[in-house]
Formats: C-alpha cells, structure tokens, sequence
C-alpha cells in the first residue's frame, strides 16, 4: 500500500510547493508594480 501511496504524496506535495512559489513571485510582481 505504501508503494502506491507515497508517489501520489510526493507528486502532490511538488505541485504544492510549485503553486507556493509561484504565488510568492506573482505577489512579489504585484507590489513591484505599485
């Protein structure tokens, strides 16, 4: 069960921290332009 589990975990813990710092730069644009 572990072997099915982790990847699924690993995968979306990577699109979690994609869409994070992604976040941060588009704030980081959004107060740059004001």
């Amino acid at each position: 069960m572990d072997s099915i589990v982790a990847p699924k975990s690993y995968s979306f813990a990577l699109r979690i921290i994609k869409l994070y710092k992604w976040l941060i730069s588009e704030k980081k644009e959004f107060v740059l332009s004001k």
